[in-house]
């Protein structure tokens, strides 16, 4: 027997949108199948719902609106008419008050929702703003106001379309990323190529990407160079000259060159799918701001009710108790958080930041105090020769670059492939090395350019009888203190040199740190590097308070007592150790584009590019964002209480009460959406 939400799910499918009716053979079919069986009478309710949500989907949606503004303006009509002190204008080709029209199309979905939160809600959070609406509503069908029953629902339907587009406008990052995901790609298989769906394709699979296509899945060049335009993952406006060996995402463009590449995440795993759940994600988690503004929209309800009523008791006046309730309703305040969330994700996915939660938005607002990693995040995280000084007058510093280049060739230590690699994008001639030998963790000795050659650390040097003087150890010292790594070349049991490495800041990373003093932000460095190197890259970033040496879980401890102190505290990371910090802190941003996976996961944003200034620009972002919901919300209170008054004061009718209370209303949604297109600094000068 099939279950309850298969078939209502085949129910739901089986919707015939030419003709807007359901296929109800499907049903009674069922009922014949087994009277008995309880599920098919759950099968017919799901099956009314699924009916009644498709007549209100319909209903709210633009053209009915517009048409029941079509229909409020003709029973406008009569009104300006007689206000004006003219014979009133008679429609007599209608055979009721258009007003009605209106009521039924703007109305039927507003009660529909309030019925539904009755039925569905929890607690106190069964009485919502719809619910106002529809009592005032029917109120004043019953005083005999059509005109401000249907204005009422009518402008709030108008709310509701303008809420809507608002997010449907920031949600454009995320369809476009959806749209990218290409749907197939160009395998190679015994040398043939065969297109298939991007699902089939296999880690490993060998696929062939021609210009202009996208690409379908990550992998890893195998052969062939190119330039891929990474603009969707990473906000890049220039494409990225890609050669063999070197990644490439799913969903980017390959702009020029033929490229083979090895499949290495696939389906669900790729950088493009784990972007677009990312931003599924954001989109599906409230900020704290709107979950209160819908606990205190729940409670203004009974006291709009009892102001109503003690305004009836005193004035005795029924209309001035309806205009209360028209008046009274909450909506601003209930669009004024989720409006300009939405519109804040929607632009920073434009920009390569994505937030992964309104909540993490809210809180980043609020945030005085940014915690930095140092290796991969405020700098690029690989080792690059820094200085290559000759202790010998006879040897250039490009002999020895070449001499030490040379013997490390074969050598698999990080340290003496980055010298190697240094030395080839310098164009230094390599001569081939003999009896090459390689001592872990000290170093490796060659014979090459005529010379017996040692290159390795003070140890290395003393158990092969190598003499260092007091000149070089001064300079190890001076090297050391720059946060460098140092290796020392040798000839012939002679030191000759040393070629010092060092990870490199990221250029942009002092102006940033600058930037987030100037809004105020303390800023602090937490490394599992020694001492000496994380102050040197401390005082170049312009950060003061460093916290080095520390494990992981010092890490957290040391975010722990920042939040003791009663600081809201951002951790910026990357790597696998970060990750523990990550989720303690009180918001979290990983650096997407080279860091883990872990890290990416534990983050609440992800910055999906190696350009930290963007840093600056998510503050600005949250700060703005959460300034554009307190104006928001405040400027809603305001309008709600002057119309209180007066209404009160019986200035305001119905009618009139409708109008300015939803005016205010569609006022703070547009306040909002014009959150998404407001201009931030997403570049640091240069």
């Amino acid at each position: 027997m099939e279950t309850v939400l298969s078939i209502a799910f085949r129910l739901f499918t089986s919707y015939n949108k030419k003709n807007k009716v359901f296929v109800i053979k499907f049903i009674v079919r069922k009922v014949q199948m087994s009277v008995k069986d309880k599920s098919v009478w759950n099968i017919v309710r799901i099956g009314g719902f699924i009916m009644l949500k498709k007549i209100n989907d319909f209903l709210a949606g633009l053209p009915m609106t517009i048409v029941a503004g079509v229909f409020l303006l003709l029973d406008l009509i009569p009104h300006l008419a007689e206000e004006f002190g003219r014979e009133p204008v008679r429609l007599a080709f209608l055979p009721f008050d258009p007003a009605w029209a209106a009521i039924v199309i703007s109305g039927l979905p507003l009660l529909y929702l309030a019925i539904w939160r009755i039925i569905y809600n929890p607690g106190i959070s069964k009485i919502s703003s719809a619910l106002l609406i529809c009592i005032a509503m029917f109120a004043a069908v019953a005083v005999g106001d059509l005109f401000a029953a249907g204005e009422v629902v009518f402008i709030m339907a108008v709310g509701a379309l303008l809420e809507e587009a608002t997010t449907d406008r920031a949600k454009k990052g995320l369809k476009k990323l959806i749209n990218l995901a290409p749907a197939k790609g160009r395998r190679l298989t015994d040398g043939k190529e065969e297109m298939i769906p991007a699902e089939e394709i296999r880690q490993g699979d060998l696929l062939r990407i021609l210009p202009g296509e996208t690409i379908p899945v990550d992998g890893i060049i195998v052969r062939g160079e190119t330039s891929v335009d990474q603009s969707v993952m990473t906000g890049e406006s220039l494409p990225v000259d890609k050669e063999t060996g070197e990644e490439v995402f799913c969903g980017t463009i390959n702009r020029f060159g033929s490229i083979d590449i090895s499949a290495t995440k696939v389906g669900e795993d790729s950088s493009l799918q784990k972007l677009i759940r990312m931003v599924q994600e954001a989109e599906n988690k409230q900020a704290p701001m709107q979950r209160i503004a819908d606990r205190v929209a729940s409670w203004l309800v009974p006291v709009a009710l009892l102001i109503a009523i003690l305004s009836y008791v005193f004035t005795g006046n029924i209309v001035t108790a309806v205009t209360v309730l028209v008046v009274f309703c909450p909506c601003a305040l209930v669009l004024a958080t989720p409006t300009a969330i939405m519109a804040a994700i929607g632009q920073a996915t434009k920009h390569g930041v994505i937030i992964k939660s309104g909540e993490a938005l809210e809180k980043m607002g609020k945030v005085d105090t940014i915690a930095f990693d140092k290796t991969g995040t405020l700098t690029y995280g690989c080792l690059d020769v820094s200085d290559i000084i000759s202790f010998d007058k006879t040897i250039s510093e490009v002999k020895l670059l070449s001499l030490a280049a040379s013997a490390e060739a074969r050598s698999e230590h990080p340290l003496g492939k980055a010298i190697v690699a240094y030395a080839k994008t310098k164009g230094v001639l390599l001569i081939e090395a003999n009896a090459f030998r390689m001592t872990a963790g000290k170093g490796i000795s060659a014979e090459t350019g005529g010379f017996r050659l040692l290159c390795g650390n003070e140890k290395f040097f003393a158990e092969n009888r190598i003499v260092i003087d007091s000149g070089v150890r001064s300079e190890l010292e001076r090297l050391r203190t720059e946060g460098k790594a140092s290796i020392l070349v040798a000839a012939d049991q002679k030191c000759i040199g040393v070629i010092a490495l060092s990870d490199v800041l990221r250029p942009e990373a002092k102006e940033m740190i600058s930037r987030l003093s100037d809004m105020n932000t303390r800023t602090v460095l937490l490394t599992g590097d020694n001492q000496k190197t994380a102050g040197y890259f401390a005082q170049q970033a312009g950060i003061s308070d460093v916290r080095a040496e520390l494990l992981p879980e010092e890490k957290v401890k040391s975010i722990e007592n920042l939040q003791a102190e009663n600081h809201k505290v951002c951790m910026i990371g990357d790597g696998v150790n970060d990750a523990p910090a990550l989720k303690t802190a009180d918001v979290s941003v990983a650096m997407g584009s080279m860091g883990s996976d872990i890290a990416v996961e534990a983050a609440d944003v992800a910055l999906m590019s190696e350009d930290i200034s963007k840093i600056t620009y998510l503050k600005r972002l949250s700060n703005a964002t959460v300034h554009t919901i307190k104006v928001s919300i405040t400027l809603s209170m305001c309008i709600n209480f002057a119309a209180i008054v007066l209404s009160l004061m019986e200035v305001l009718t119905p009618t009139t009460g409708a109008l300015v209370h939803n005016a205010g209303s569609c006022f703070v949604v547009l306040i909002a959406a014009l959150l998404y297109d407001r201009k931030f600094d997403t570049k640091l000068p240069e």
